[in-house]
C-alpha cells in the first residue's frame, strides 16, 4: 500500500511540474507580444526624434548646370601631281547653361 501511495505521489508531482511549466511557457508567450510592441515603440520614438529625412521623390532643388565646349578641326590636303592645296579649318564654340529651381512631390 505504501508503494502505491509513493507511485501516486510521484505521478502527481510530475503532473504538477508539467502544469507549472505549461503555465510559465504560456505566460512568456502572452508577454512576448507586449515586449515586442514595447521595443517597436521605442524604435519609432527614436526615429521620430531624428526629424524629417531626405526623400528624393519629394524634394526642392536648386539647379546650376553649365557645359562649355570648344572644337577646332583643321584639314590640310596636298596633291603632289597637279599641285593644289586644300585647307579647311572649323571652329565651334558652344555654351549651354541651365539655372533654376525644380520642385518634385507635395511640397
Amino acid at each position: 500500500m505504501l508503494r502505491r501511495i509513493r507511485q501516486r505521489v510521484k505521478g502527481q508531482s510530475i503532473m504538477e511540474y508539467t502544469m507549472l511549466i505549461a503555465i510559465i511557457i504560456g505566460a512568456f508567450l502572452g508577454i512576448g507580444q507586449y515586449f515586442k510592441r514595447g521595443i517597436q515603440g521605442r524604435w519609432r520614438a527614436a526615429v521620430d526624434d531624428l526629424g524629417d529625412q531626405y526623400d528624393p521623390r519629394v524634394a526642392n532643388t536648386s539647379l546650376r548646370y553649365s557645359i562649355q565646349s570648344n572644337t577646332d578641326s583643321t584639314v590640310l590636303a596636298i596633291n603632289a601631281g597637279d599641285e593644289y592645296i586644300t585647307r579647311k579649318t572649323d571652329t565651334t564654340n558652344m555654351v549651354e547653361r541651365k539655372i533654376g529651381y525644380e520642385a518634385v512631390g507635395s511640397y
